[in-house]
């Protein structure tokens, strides 16, 4: 049987970040079962650049129902200042069947997609019932999908954007804010300074390419719930130590955190807080075995990096849409005999 290639077209239209928040839930909460294979990346560093090339396998389940794939990707954190995303590649699926390749499809799209979902799972875990403001810290490719993410689980009517571009009309932020308004029919506002957007934002997303904190802990407000995305490296961090102390702290994944992550890892290392520190995987609070948020005025973060069990879940619903739907391309790369 042939091999569906999906462009980058296809996953847009076979995977909404709202129906994909669902998709990220049981994702993880089969990784929090122990049900899944999910080795650490293998990351590639390209000379002495920021520049890397990762793979990430991962198996969900087992048997001939198991899904078997991987993500194979270039990041290139300088491409935000061209018209080329950061994350370029594909992901695989495979079946658990025979090992047959079922689908490759565009990984930029499904990175933005599902990484924004899993921000929105976490806020529907844990940020207040109440949230209504939203404040976003960058303005890139994964802007628009968490603004929406988020919004799909609290009654969001308020967003303050701020980005390193800058407020000037016709830029990055600016059109954002457009699509934003436009979209959603939220009201949008323009932020100076990052303790502008957030002070008394109730749900903050931090997306930056920062390697050094953007967001510091004093101008949190109790409630707040902070989605830390951005950085995925041990040395660099978009969250101040002081955010990270005060706060509860949620991961995706507790062995990626504690091999990856500066913004748990350098205040770790400054001896200001223990690996107790970090409270529990957000699967574990999908599946019950976790509490979320316990009062109105804790300040929670989750610390999303960002799993490939993500990536292989999301193309195994997208190729059952294409499938359902006709969409797709057909190729035959071989893998049986004639």
């Amino acid at each position: 049987m042939p091999t569906l290639l999906l462009t980058e077209r296809d996953v847009r239209q076979l995977l909404p970040v709202r129906d994909c928040i669902d998709v990220m839930a049981a994702a993880l909460r089969t990784v929090a079962e122990g049900a899944a294979i999910l080795p650490l990346r293998t990351v590639l560093r390209l000379g002495a650049t920021r520049n890397a090339f990762l793979s990430m396998p991962a198996v969900l389940g087992a048997g001939p129902q198991a899904s078997i794939g991987a993500k194979v990707i270039a990041v290139f954190p300088g491409n935000d200042a061209t018209s080329f995303d950061s994350h370029i590649g594909v992901v695989l699926l495979f079946d658990g069947a025979h090992g047959r390749l079922l689908a490759i499809a565009d990984a930029s799209s499904i990175t933005a997609i599902r990484t924004s979902a899993v921000s929105g799972l976490a806020t529907r875990h844990l940020a207040r019932e109440d949230a209504s403001t939203l404040a976003i810290l960058g303005a890139g490719v994964l802007a628009m999908p968490h603004i929406e993410a988020v919004c799909a689980v609290r009654p969001i009517h308020r967003v303050h954007i701020w980005s390193r571009s800058g407020t000037s009309s016709g830029g990055r932020a600016a059109q954002l804010a457009e699509r934003a308004r436009a979209t959603l029919g939220v009201d949008v506002t323009l932020s100076e300074s990052v303790e502008a957007a957030v002070t008394n934002a109730d749900v903050v997303c931090t997306i930056t390419a920062s390697r050094t904190p953007v967001l510091e802990g004093r101008w949190l407000a109790s409630g707040t719930h902070v989605n830390a995305v951005g950085a995925s490296i041990r040395d660099a961090r978009e969250l101040d130590s002081d955010a990270i102390v005060k706060s509860r702290l949620y991961a995706d994944r507790r062995e990626s955190v504690m091999a990856e992550s500066g913004d748990f890892l350098i205040p770790l290392a400054e001896g200001v807080i223990t690996t107790e520190h970090l409270i529990a995987e957000l699967g574990e609070v999908v599946n019950g075995t976790h509490p979320g948020r316990s009062t109105n005025d804790e300040i929670t973060v989750f610390k999303s990096l960002g799993l490939a069990v993500e990536d292989v879940a999301a193309l195994r619903h997208i190729y059952e849409g294409a499938v359902a739907t006709g969409q797709g391309t057909s190729i035959d790369l071989g893998g049986t005999r004639h």
